[in-house]
């Protein structure tokens, strides 16, 4: 038995000056980083390497668009991302610095 529920949705965004093209940039980035790190891979990848850089297109496509004329529902990957790789990168570097030390 599946048990569904629906979430509230999100609020809208605030704007901000710079926010629509700052976040055409965000849209655009991560896509083509996706495509940069499957074309740097240490062996063959076959059929995989253009089937990634087909759904990093159509991704981009998606969130370019929404990231322009939707702008109030675009969130942004790298603020996501970055407040879970800050702080791991943050640890890392404080272990470092306590094994060389």
């Amino acid at each position: 038995m599946w048990l569904l529920y629906a979430r509230a949705p999100a609020p809208d965004a605030l704007y901000w000056p710079g926010r629509r093209w700052l976040a055409a940039v965000d849209a655009v980035a991560w896509p083509l980083a996706w495509v940069i790190v499957f074309s740097h891979a240490p062996k063959p990848v076959g059929l995989v390497g253009p089937f990634v850089v087909a759904i990093a297109f159509l991704c981009a496509l998606g969130r370019l668009h929404r990231a322009l004329f939707a702008n109030h529902r675009y969130r942004f990957t790298t603020w996501r991302w970055g407040r879970v790789a800050a702080p791991l990168t943050f640890i890392g570097l404080v272990i470092r610095l306590m094994l060389t030390a």
